[in-house]
């Protein structure tokens, strides 16, 4: 059943990256191609999922909002794992004052949901992708910094270590030489979950008006423009929303399968 999982994650989150790297050169239509006389029209062989209020193809802005998607959640979740990485390890290698000014740090990071973070830098820089990635990618940084903190201090005590030490290797070149390679399944795992919470919460944000812009297509923005339209025309809701769901489950189901192949506790004695 794991592995019937696993699979399923691999190929739903591959056909969606696959989408998003087709986006970007190729959609059955202009994804921003305005055209009155196809406004609402039904979906046809010419318009797989029809066209919305503007006359625009659904499927072609699905497309470019897949890009937008995978686009945010890289960059998000690559400045929560590098800088929640380097907090974590230099916590775990200094101990003492530093270890508990990082750690209450984290701490107060987790007080600012991504909502209220992007609020603030929305109302500092404007909405817009840029706001939305910083400000998912800050949220992430508290997470990755405890739960490589935690790990980091268990691979100190192991005895591969102290005899580096005696060795006479510093504490940044164990860290670097040592406990970072340990930690790589771990993060592997922690950053494939992060990325669908990511993704999803880039969703959210553009659903509210805080993350990717018209015209430029996003999943979230095609929910916000469908939710007045969805007796008259629900599949303009229902396909952006089939898209999340699926991203979140394939990403889900490929890091519950990475965790279980990685993860050194999940394997059978």
């Amino acid at each position: 059943m794991k592995r019937a999982g696993f699979i399923v994650g691999i190929v739903l989150t591959a056909l969606l990256l696959l989408t998003a790297l087709l986006s970007l050169v190729w959609t059955p239509w202009p994804p921003e191609q305005i055209d009155m006389t196809r406004r609402l029209a039904s979906p046809s062989a010419a318009h797989w999922m029809g066209c919305d209020q503007l006359g625009r193809d659904v499927f072609s802005r699905l497309m470019a909002g897949a890009r937008s998607a995978w686009l945010v959640g890289i960059v998000a979740v690559g400045i929560g794992l590098i800088a929640g990485t380097v907090l974590g390890l230099v916590a775990a290698a200094r101990r003492g004052a530093v270890e508990v000014v990082i750690l209450r740090g984290a701490d107060l990071g987790y007080a600012f949901p991504a909502l209220l973070l992007a609020i603030l830098l929305a109302a500092a820089l404007g909405p817009g992708m840029t706001v939305a990635m910083a400000a998912i990618g800050l949220h992430a940084v508290p997470s990755f910094a405890r739960l490589v903190n935690g790990s980091a201090k268990s691979w100190w005590t192991r005895d591969f270590v102290l005899a580096a030490r005696v060795a006479g290797q510093g504490p940044w070149a164990i860290t670097w030489r040592h406990i970072l390679p340990q930690l790589l399944p771990l993060l592997i795992v922690q950053g494939t979950t992060s990325f669908a919470l990511a993704i999803l919460a880039e969703a959210g944000l553009s659903y509210l008006g805080l993350g990717t812009q018209p015209p430029q297509a996003s999943w979230g923005r095609l929910l916000a423009e469908a939710q007045t339209l969805m007796f008259e025309a629900p599949q303009l809701a229902l396909a952006p929303g089939v898209a999340i769901t699926l991203t979140v489950l394939g990403l889900n189901l490929l890091g519950d399968g990475l965790r279980d192949r990685l993860d050194p506790k999940e394997q059978p004695r």
